[in-house]
């Protein structure tokens, strides 16, 4: 089992109490997040959490969140400041009565994973969680998050310090050695894969980032056109480098016309991330960057 301490963004959404609503009305902290973020909020019980974007009019992804619904509220995971996303929140709810609070610094965050990791969680927590679950266990939350990295993982945040005196400190890994493993794994990363210029998808993350049958959302116009027209033109795949191969590098293919992009890279340069046409990799395995060569390992279709 390996382990390592996120620099993650906690916010906190809820809304003002009051009287019962009215049969099928929602509560206002609810509507604004079904209405803001791509993926069925309403439907999450307490206790379960999902994964959002956060779009553009246009469609072009802002930031991602983790969504965990407790009861009365929700707490927001992202890699955004909180304040910095809070600040645009309140420019978006108008006369809603939702609020927001930063609790990045009350919920310090730690990532355990791997093999002996669930075993773990039961001996600490005395608790099993299934995917996408989640339990506050005295003020430590704990949750099943396959989405990381793209492997058996779980988030723990909150009163941590107890937790982590159980994990050997030799099993603590880097920033550099997590992201190895999400390239390794083919998980799209927000800002990387998910950012201006690229359809989110591309990234082939409909099945767990998107609910095609709520109503409307910030950016579902651009999301439902290209979704219901069927595949997209372009893919997210995993690449074997050689050469010189950087982030942002364009892609070629033997006829020197520009068919893809590099967007993430291994720290070892040996593994990279980027998109490419589909019709590319029909005809070609290899192609050219300015300073190396790329070779087609697979389509990133994550498995959840």
């Amino acid at each position: 089992m390996k382990w390592i301490k996120l620099n993650r963004n906690k916010i906190k959404v809820y809304g003002k109490k009051g009287k019962v609503l009215p049969k099928g009305m929602l509560e206002e902290h609810i509507s604004f997040l079904q209405s803001t973020l791509t993926n069925d909020i309403v439907s999450l019980k307490d206790g379960q959490f999902n994964y959002n974007l956060w779009l553009t009019g246009n469609g072009q992804p802002r930031e991602d969140f983790f969504v965990f619904r407790e009861d009365g509220y929700f707490i927001l995971d992202c890699d955004e400041h909180g304040k910095e996303v809070i600040e645009q929140f309140n420019k978006l709810k108008l006369s809603l009565q939702v609020y927001f609070e930063d609790l990045t610094q009350e919920l310090p965050h730690i990532f355990v994973f791997g093999e002996g990791s669930g075993n773990f969680i039961k001996n600490i927590f005395n608790t099993e969680l299934e995917k996408f679950t989640f339990k506050n266990v005295n003020g430590t939350y704990v949750a099943n998050n396959p989405l990381r990295i793209g492997e058996t993982g779980f988030d723990i945040f909150g009163n941590i310090s107890k937790v982590i005196e159980h994990l050997d400190p030799s099993d603590e890994i880097s920033i550099d050695e997590l992201e190895d493993i999400r390239i390794k794994n083919c998980v799209p990363k927000i800002h990387k894969e998910l950012r201006e210029g690229f359809h989110p998808l591309e990234a082939n993350i409909a099945d767990y980032a998107f609910s095609f049958t709520k109503g409307c959302y910030i950016g579902q116009e651009a999301i439902a056109r290209v979704y219901f027209r069927g595949r997209t033109p372009r893919t997210l795949a995993k690449f074997q480098l050689e050469g010189t191969v950087k982030e942002n590098d364009e892609i070629f293919s033997s006829q020197d016309k520009k068919i893809g992009v590099i967007t993430s890279v291994s720290s070892n340069r040996k593994i990279g991330l980027g998109y490419i046409l589909r019709n590319a990799v029909q005809n070609e395995k290899e192609f050219k960057t300015s300073e190396g060569k790329v070779i087609f390992i697979n389509e990133c279709l994550l498995k959840i």
